[in-house]
């Protein structure tokens, strides 16, 4: 994750982000997350330590769905509204999205890709929208596919392998806000966040009438991150509807949230009424996702991602040919079903 989530400073210089401390126990992968989950973004460590430069950035796992910091209640669960979602017109009109944006809390959500749902006459059909990848790109592995249906439901490390290039799965960057909320009573802080829509961009339109903010390059992700050199005001030009995003719909497998392997992102052909069902490999995987309990690092500069199995974006064997998925994905396959 941290190599695939390189982003250049306000020199140019290619940096790899570290985890905050302690959060590497707080994420855990998904082909199907959901609000309430917790996912990856990138933001400035200024964040979290003064001292630092606004442009040195740090990965977090912050909890999907806004807590305000003003929040009274015990129990973020008591909020009536939703805040999964926030529409970039909306902004600077509720409070609480305007008090975060203007403090300059803003933060980068990394996935693989989103679903969407596209009406049809009695049922939804849904899509999985990505950034198109290079012939050298691997299967989505990072599994951190985030579902948005609507607005409502919606330093540095020394080794040598820092200085390698990722030629993984290229990661969706979706422009967010978050908030840090402490609960009145005491206790330990929570980091949440939102995902800001704007119109959908015309290839994307015959889906959903709205998408996410992608920020397409490292040159806006900078941008969107440097809350010091670039103010609210000049980085609300960066939500603008992207073009350069493509897409296959999958199975309505992927409808229910308890669903989490690979057939989620599995191609399959619409006409065709026909319904995935778990296999007792993508059943195993559930429950290993459930119950596994965290890799412990012997030391905080280690890479760690080649050790937990459902982590494959450190794994990039050149030796080993490509999977079924990737075959699907990249379309130099055939529409056999994936194994995991």
């Amino acid at each position: 994750m941290s190599r695939a989530a390189r982003y250049r400073d306000r020199t140019g210089q290619r940096r790899r982000p570290q985890w905050k401390d302690g959060d590497t126990d707080k994420y855990r992968p998904s082909y199907n997350k959901s609000p309430q989950s917790f996912s990856p973004v990138l933001l400035s460590n200024k964040h979290f330590n003064k001292d630092s430069p606004v442009d040195e950035c740090v990965l977090a796992a912050m909890r999907w769905g806004l807590v305000p910091a003003w929040f009274r209640e015990n129990d973020p669960s008591k909020m009536q509204y939703s805040t999964s979602n926030c529409r970039s017109e909306s902004l600077l009109q509720k409070k609480s999205y305007k008090d975060p944006f203007l403090k300059g809390q803003r933060c980068v959500i990394l996935a693989d890709g989103f679903y969407e749902w596209r009406r049809m006459e009695k049922e939804k059909q849904p899509f999985f929208i990505y950034f198109p990848q290079s012939q050298g790109g691997q299967v989505p592995s990072q599994q951190n596919t985030l579902k948005t249906e609507s607005d409502q439901k919606l330093d540095q490390g020394e080794s040598d392998q820092d200085d390698i290039d990722w030629t993984g799965w290229r990661l969706l960057t979706i422009a967010g806000l978050f908030d840090s909320w402490t609960p009145p009573s005491g206790g330990e802080t929570l980091y949440t966040y939102t995902v800001i829509t704007v119109d959908a961009s015309p290839d994307i339109q015959s889906i959903h009438n709205r998408m996410p903010a992608v920020l397409d390059g490292e040159d806006e992700v900078r941008r969107w991150l440097d809350f010091g050199e670039v103010k609210s005001l000049e980085a609300m030009k960066l939500l603008q509807p992207k073009s350069s995003l493509t897409f296959h719909p999958v199975s309505s497998f992927v409808n229910n949230s308890r669903n989490n392997s690979p057939e989620c992102l599995q191609p399959v052909d619409p006409t065709v009424k026909k319904t995935v069902q778990p296999t007792a490999s993508s059943k195993m995987m559930i429950s290993w996702l459930k119950t596994a309990s965290p890799v412990k690092r012997k030391n905080p500069d280690e890479d760690t991602s080649a050790k937990a199995p459902e982590e494959n974006l450190a794994a990039e064997k050149k030796t080993k040919p490509a999977g079924p998925l990737q075959q699907w994905l990249l379309g130099t396959g055939s529409p056999k079903k994936p194994r995991t």
